[in-house]
């Protein structure tokens, strides 16, 4: 009967079920002779031959793996000395290698850092101007070392000499005021500055790292640097001022007078009631890091003056003169500007020379002898 509208449905009851019955199944499905405890010869020799095939994996891995490592640490840090010269063993370890590269690279950007903002003061070559020289060898022995210069470029001028009125700025983001070298341009600053000149460097592009090519010759531009690596000061040697200007006076400040009863000094004046002062006396002014004239003329065997007047403020300069073998024959005092000393030269014989400032080489000039 089925459900009709508007009546209540019907109930129906669930279905009846037989009973089912239970299959009897084993609880291991492996063979019995899986179940037995003891080994039987054969699985127990199979057993002692995987250990042993193990135990030589794991030996033969742990050898492998020490070996990598023993030559990984001499790769890295060099071979023995007996060992050098063979086929296989490198000239230098990974490390000095990249090392050496990591300094050329830091010497060649820190030349253009020191063309773009020390070159003015202190010269293209280090030698000197408005700023101290910085090629001399005695200064770069150890005076000039990678501390005393990191706290020159981080303190400035005020530093080397006690002036609060230095023109040397600070040059370090670490100073205060900061200035505009970040660490790693000062750390290249200070590698070209402690440069060797046994090795040669290229000149590089600024901006794209690319060697600078010389249109005259057409090849790379090079340069080396200017330290000395064989230098030695001499044994009585005396250390470098801490202030630059103080060496050009004999770090007092004035000149040392020479003992009694011995002569005057090359380059200083003569002593009052010396002798008759030299009968020539040549004009010779230093101006914007040059000389006013190219050529000066003296008498033959005879002593002769040069009134040397350095019109450059606070600039080092002096007079020197060397022969045609490049030999030096006279050297004045170095004094700064503005002032006036006047050399008192021996008698020379006729010939041409060259006089020059010992401080800025670049000032040069003929002086004709006869």
């Amino acid at each position: 009967m089925t459900d009709q509208p508007g009546s209540r449905p019907e109930e129906r009851l669930p279905a009846t079920r037989p009973a089912a019955e239970v299959v009897p199944a084993d609880r291991f499905s492996a063979p019995p002779s899986a179940h037995a405890f003891g080994l039987t010869p054969e699985r127990a020799a199979k057993i002692v031959r995987q250990s042993a095939s193990a135990r030589g994996v794991g030996f033969l891995v742990v050898t492998v793996v020490v070996a990598f490592i023993a030559i990984y640490y001499l790769y890295e840090l060099g071979f023995p000395g007996p060992l050098q010269g063979l086929p296989f063993v490198p000239p230098e370890s990974r490390l000095a290698a990249d090392a050496a590269a990591q300094q050329v690279t830091a010497v060649e950007r820190g030349y253009n850092i020191y063309q773009a903002n020390c070159a003015r003061c202190h010269g293209a070559k280090g030698e000197g101007g408005i700023g101290p020289v910085l090629n001399d060898q005695s200064k770069l022995y150890q005076h000039l070392n990678a501390n005393y210069l990191r706290n020159v470029l981080t303190v400035g001028g005020r530093y080397v000499c006690g002036n609060p009125d230095s023109l040397m700025p600070v040059w370090s983001d670490a100073g205060n005021p900061p200035g505009p070298l970040n660490y790693v341009q000062i750390n290249d600053l200070i590698a070209f500055l402690r440069a060797t000149n046994d090795h040669e460097y290229v000149v590089r592009d600024p901006s794209l790292g690319e060697p600078v090519i010389d249109p005259k010759t057409g090849k790379e531009q090079t340069f080396t640097g200017w330290r000395d690596p064989k230098y030695q000061p001499a044994p009585d040697a005396t250390p470098v001022p801490a202030c630059w200007s103080a060496a050009l006076t004999g770090g007092g400040g004035a000149a040392t007078p020479a003992p009694a009863g011995s002569p005057a000094p090359a380059g200083s004046p003569a002593p009052a009631g010396g002798g008759a002062p030299a009968a020539t006396t040549l004009q010779l002014t230093a101006q914007n890091i040059q000389y006013d004239k190219a050529e000066l003329e003296a008498p033959a065997n005879q002593p002769f003056a040069i009134e040397f007047n350095n019109q450059d403020a606070g600039v080092p300069h002096n007079v020197a003169i060397k022969d045609a073998n490049g030999q030096e024959v006279f050297k004045g005092e170095i004094f700064n500007g503005v002032a006036t000393r006047t050399y008192q030269v021996p008698a020379l014989p006729a010939g041409t020379y060259t006089f020059f400032c010992t401080v800025h080489p670049n000032m040069t000039g003929t002086l004709t002898i006869k």
